[in-house]
């Protein structure tokens, strides 16, 4: 089957490679319409590797997914052939430590698409447990059901804050995992959500998400004092760090009010700094985000009453017969860019 290709390090093309998968009874076979990118594809395609997981021989990209059931495997009774369905990419074994705790984003084992060795989905079909699999309400498109990937960070990231409503966040990073925190926070019932980055044309995009939006540019703009007049001094129920960068991260605990959380969702490259003495005094809860877990179907559910939207979100479209070149442009967006998507059909 045609498919896009990571063959090494800075060589991507789309040519012949079909993993033959069979289909399980509990399995369903999915024609693939859209596939985001995200930044670990495209870190894959740079660097080669992410940590310790190394691209050693050519791998099929992509993971953000939506597309059609083509066929069900002979136990398969909550899905049907013609159903538009988006698919949770990571598959854990069921029988693992951290599955039985229901923590199975952690478990050690888990196959996740595009994640060295395992294929991803930027090709014409792939065959996935039904169990990860989720029927997506008619009014919600192909495009929105492969934001539910990049969605549902953001969704693990409000279920560690434990946010309750009418609180203040600060999002700290516009990219698309920072937008679409701040799309969860809102619909968690946050009265307002403080959205930072260096990058105008990205705040302009956040604006969009909903009138509890408040940018700030920290080039030109001292956020301490915009927190502090936001809060009267008291600062932010929840920071969701997004942007991985050591001096944001380092600077997260002297935002915090007294008792509040910083949930660490952006990924630094290398050990970072904490003021813990200030974590300390004022008893911050510190948590941490590692993909997501239980959060699917709460988000396929919110896309299909209208509660969330993620139009403003996707950016860029390209065919799939353009796909190197959508990679290639994924390396050096335009700044106004937050969400690359990849259409394989209709």
């Amino acid at each position: 089957m045609r498919s896009l290709v990571l063959e090494r390090k800075d060589e991507l093309r789309i040519r012949d490679l079909d993993p033959k998968e069979a289909l399980g009874p509990t399995d369903v076979r999915i024609a693939i319409k859209t596939v985001g990118v995200c930044g670990s594809d495209v870190h894959y395609y740079t660097h080669g590797a992410i940590g310790p997981f190394v691209v050693r021989e050519p791998m099929i990209l992509g993971h953000e997914a939506a597309g059609i059931i083509e066929e069900v495997g002979s136990a398969v009774q909550n899905l049907k052939v013609g159903d538009r369905v988006c698919m949770e990419p990571g598959i854990p074994d069921p029988q693992s430590r951290a599955s039985r705790l229901g923590l199975y984003n952690l478990d050690p084992g888990v196959r996740f698409w595009a994640t060295p060795p395992v294929h991803g989905v930027l090709r014409p079909s792939v065959v996935h447990p039904a169990a990860f699999t989720f029927k997506l309400p008619d009014n919600v498109s192909y495009a929105a059901g492969a934001m539910v990937e990049p969605l549902a960070v953001g969704f693990q990231a409000v279920s560690k804050a434990r946010l309750t409503p009418g609180a203040i966040a600060l999002v700290t990073g516009a990219g698309p995992i920072g937008m679409v925190t701040a799309i969860a926070a809102l619909s968690a019932g946050c009265a307002k959500v403080i959205v930072t980055d260096v990058v105008d044309e990205k705040l302009d995009v956040a604006r969009r998400l909903g009138p509890a939006i408040m940018t700030v540019n920290v080039r030109s703009q001292d956020l301490k004092s915009v927190i502090a007049r936001e809060t009267d001094g008291w600062g932010v129920d929840v920071i969701f760090e997004c942007s991985g960068a050591a001096e944001v991260i380092a600077d997260t605990a002297h935002h915090a009010c007294p008792g509040g959380a910083i949930v660490l969702v952006g990924m630094p490259l290398k050990p970072v700094p904490l003021d813990v003495v200030i974590a300390q005094t004022k008893e911050l809860r510190i948590e941490h985000v590692f993909r997501y877990a239980h959060v699917y179907p709460r988000i396929v559910a919110l896309l299909g009453s209208n509660q969330i939207n993620v139009d403003a979100l996707i950016t860029d479209t390209y065919a799939f017969e353009d796909s190197v070149e959508a990679f290639d442009y994924a390396v050096r967006p335009k700044p106004s860019s937050v969400k690359i998507q990849i259409e394989l059909g209709k």
